[in-house]
């Protein structure tokens, strides 16, 4: 089958590799979509960055994998040939408190393995997943929707959980890129009015607005339009930039008795904590990707709401051209963009 890796220094690597075979408790998809997420860029493609969880073993690349069910190994009751379903990008021990919640993300455990950095990913033709990572997909949902699920929507959908948005929220989200689309589309969706968004790119604001993923969007350096968008201030920010001046912005221009989520991986934080945290009573949370108990929910709240994650893929590439579909996610550009078959 081919396969894709990413040796760092903005190559892709497309070779041709033996297909998986389905040990105990395990399938083997046939992949049909495979996103690229931001993490993939900053911490592999353009360099290897990563130490602990996020460090780069050489494997096949892609961590939003969904795909077709083709075979199940023994012990596999659950799934069968046919089954549609997304993979949770992160294979936990299993026995763990936080692998018991769904959280294996958080999963410490020598075991712990993230599809796309320490196993292989979903650039190829079949991905040999745990049984226990894949989420099966509502008839509603497209196996591009499934891909854009994984991480990007997830770690949306977690984030404003914890923010416990409402009809009642003016939301900022500062930037735009896949995950901010994503935030605005949910919040949305549950119920918030005011959805404020800023970002450097004028592409990607023009796109935010374009999709209804944001009332207003503003400049990221607009001060005065963010007077103007947010006088009272946002009673809930989400960060989705990984920047150390937005998520500043996210902090300074929350009201008191906000609340914050930091998404976005990366920055620096120089702040008055007295002046933008303390004295204002702020709640700020660090949310990293999601569980699979709240992916499922994620599903069936994007079933019954009509609403398809797939909306905010700008470009999609065959596999072939996985390098053609790096540099254009590189680019800072656009939308989410995807791998399909």
């Amino acid at each position: 089958m081919l396969a894709a890796f990413l040796p760092g220094g903005r190559r892709v690597d497309l070779a041709e590799v033996a297909d998986p075979r389905p040990g105990h408790g395990q399938v083997v998809l046939a992949m049909k979509a495979s996103t690229i997420c931001g993490s993939d860029l900053r911490a592999i493609y353009r360099e290897h960055l990563g130490e602990g969880p996020e460090a780069y073993q050489g494997v096949i690349g892609g961590h939003e994998p969904a795909g077709e069910v083709i075979e199940v190994g023994p012990g596999v009751t659950h799934l069968s040939p046919g089954d549609r379903v997304v993979v949770y990008h992160i294979s936990g021990c299993g026995v763990c408190d936080d692998c018991r919640e769904g959280y294996q993300i958080s999963c410490t455990g020598e075991a712990r393995a993230a599809y796309g950095w320490q196993r292989d990913g979903g650039h190829a033709d079949r991905l040999l997943a745990d049984a226990r990572d894949c989420v099966v997909l509502p008839d509603s949902m497209t196996f591009l929707d499934g891909a854009c699920v994984a991480c990007g929507f997830g770690t949306a959908y977690e984030a404003l959980r914890r923010l416990d948005v409402n009809g009642r929220d003016e939301l900022l989200i500062t930037g735009l890129g896949p995950v901010g689309l994503a935030a605005g589309l949910l919040a949305g969706r549950m119920g918030v009015r005011s959805i404020v968004g800023t970002d450097v790119s004028p592409e990607r604001r023009q796109r935010a607005m374009d999709l209804g993923a944001v009332t207003r969007a503003v400049a990221a350096d607009d001060e005065e339009g963010l007077d103007e968008a947010l006088p009272r201030g946002a009673s809930a920010a989400f960060d989705a930039s990984g920047s150390g001046q937005a998520q500043h912005q996210a902090i300074a221009r929350s009201r008191r008795w906000g609340r914050v989520a930091l998404v976005g991986e990366g920055g620096r934080l120089d702040i008055d904590v007295s002046e933008h945290i303390i004295h204002k009573q702020l709640t700020i949370h660090g949310s990293w990707v999601t569980s699979t108990l709240h992916m499922a929910e994620l599903l069936r709240d994007l079933d019954a709401w009509g609403l398809h994650p797939e909306v905010i893929v700008s470009e999609r590439f065959p596999l072939e051209r996985a390098a053609d579909a790096y540099a254009a996610a590189d680019s800072g550009r656009l939308g989410k963009v995807a791998v399909v078959w």
